[in-house]
């Protein structure tokens, strides 16, 4: 009897310590608590949501199946049978962020719901909700979605211009469907730019793991603000080699504004062609070695730009008193600015250094969805490159001539009906060559492809 009060005792002592030791920190050999992102990630993972898309495909019945001859032949009941009902498919899933809770307003990538009928919303406590899409900018691959729930938690928003290279970032998503997964990281590079994926271009890269189905997912610092959206990655081998790129939020946040605003997001611009400075033009331009900029090569009439007296053969060096390194960049710069902003446009003219305030403009030669263009047209809008060498296709119907055709938004048309075209008016001429026909040559990303639409 003794005995097995003793072992009691032990039993309970043992349990007790075991409680006690569980309640504590983890600490290291000398006693000291070790780092840890669980406190952070509790307040950060309820905002992060996977995301499910559907679309719905009609069935119908073989043709034959209402031929009377064919249904004696084999038998079959004289009264065909009705077409059924359409079908829900799982398209693809991803990722969103609930940036405002109280609304029920989530963020997440274009690709991710682009051409689906249904997008469904899951949290992490288990609900789900379907949800509305208010808006896309397939630009810079963002859309904006709202979902009818209670009790939900937003992210806090952070300045993603202050972020560094080799800050500490953390990438939250639901990578390969499996469900919320946390990876860590640092900022690798900022102001990526020419990878050819969206059409306005600055990401942040990180070596944070992110793969398929991380897309729309979040990129925090170590306060648990949301500094960017994962959205692509360079997979060579079809997996995760530490090369991720994410839409920084000052870009996002512009997109989002203009959405819930305005249904739709309008980019303005300055009216100028610009061109990147290579080594043979820094000394053509008689620049100092390793100078960076963009060359202007011409300037709209009427534009904003030509208003405020830029001129051909400029070159700009910074917007706003930050850097301009790249056309991509120089893009992102106005691009994130709404219309009738001011920007302040610091260049270098005959050597010397000059700023101007630039008010941004409306876009030039966006074309109405109506068709008015050519009839094989109809669904798609167009508007002039930036860059002054092509039309670009900013928006595209997915059930038009266009999207049939094999082409998608963000493409750049250079040629039409074998005709160089640099601008809305050469499109304009060179589509009335042909009215049964389109021979369309196409820029998209690093490749150059011919495509006919009939």
């Amino acid at each position: 009897m003794k005995t097995l009060c003793r072992l009691s005792i032990l039993l309970a002592l043992l349990l007790q310590s075991i409680n006690l030791q569980a309640s504590l920190p983890q600490v290291d050999p000398e006693g000291k608590p070790l780092p840890s992102l669980s406190k952070m990630l509790k307040g950060v993972n309820p905002a992060v949501v996977n995301i499910a898309t559907f679309s719905e495909r009609q069935q119908y019945n073989n043709p034959l199946l209402n031929d009377p001859f064919f249904r004696r032949f084999f038998n079959i009941p004289d009264q065909p049978q009705e077409n059924r009902k359409p079908q829900k498919m799982l398209r693809g899933a991803g990722s969103g962020v609930i940036i405002d809770a109280e609304e029920g307003i989530v963020v997440t990538n274009h690709h991710v719901i682009k051409n689906s009928d249904e997008v469904r919303v899951s949290l992490i406590d288990g609900r789900h909700f379907t949800a509305e899409v208010l808006g896309n900018d397939p630009e810079l691959d963002v859309a904006v979605l709202k979902i009818k729930a209670k009790n939900l938690t937003a992210v806090k928003l952070g300045d993603s211009e202050k972020l560094e290279v080799g800050d500490f970032v953390v990438a939250i998503g639901n990578p390969f469907g499996l469900g919320q997964t946390v990876t860590t990281g640092i900022v690798s590079a900022l102001d990526r730019t020419g990878l050819g994926i969206e059409g306005y271009e600055n990401f942040i890269q990180t070596d944070a793991s992110i793969n398929p189905g991380n897309s729309g997912g979040a990129l925090v610092n170590l306060y648990g603000q949301l500094i960017g959206i994962n959205t692509a990655i360079i997979a060579p081998a079809g997996g995760n080699v530490g090369i991720g790129f994410a839409i920084p939020m000052a870009m996002v946040k512009s997109s989002v504004e203009q959405i819930i605003d305005n249904g739709e997001v309008r980019r303005g611009q300055l009216g100028i062609g610009i061109q990147n400075i290579d080594v043979d033009l820094q000394i053509a331009f008689g620049l100092e070695n390793g100078q960076q900029g963009v060359l202007v090569t011409n300037v709209r009439d009427g534009s904003s730009a030509d208003e405020a007296g830029l001129k051909a053969d400029d070159i700009i060096i910074a917007i706003d008193d930050e850097k301009t390194i790249s056309t991509g960049k120089l893009r992102s710069q106005i691009g994130h600015r709404k219309i009738g902003d001011k920007v302040k446009v610091t260049f270098i003219r005959e050597g010397k250094v000059k700023s101007l305030k630039v008010k941004i403009g409306e876009p030039v030669g966006a074309v109405s969805r109506s068709g008015s263009l050519h009839k094989l047209l109809d669904g798609a809008r167009f508007a002039d490159s930036e860059e002054g060498d092509g039309v670009v296709l900013t928006e595209l119907d997915r059930n038009s001539y266009p999207a049939y055709s094999g082409l998608r938004e963000g493409d750049v048309i250079v040629g039409v009906n074998k005709r160089r075209v640099k601008n809305m008016r050469d499109f304009n001429r060179a589509l009335k060559l042909d009215d049964e026909k389109i021979l369309l040559r196409v820029l998209r990303g690093r490749s150059t492809f011919y495509l006919v639409i009939q």
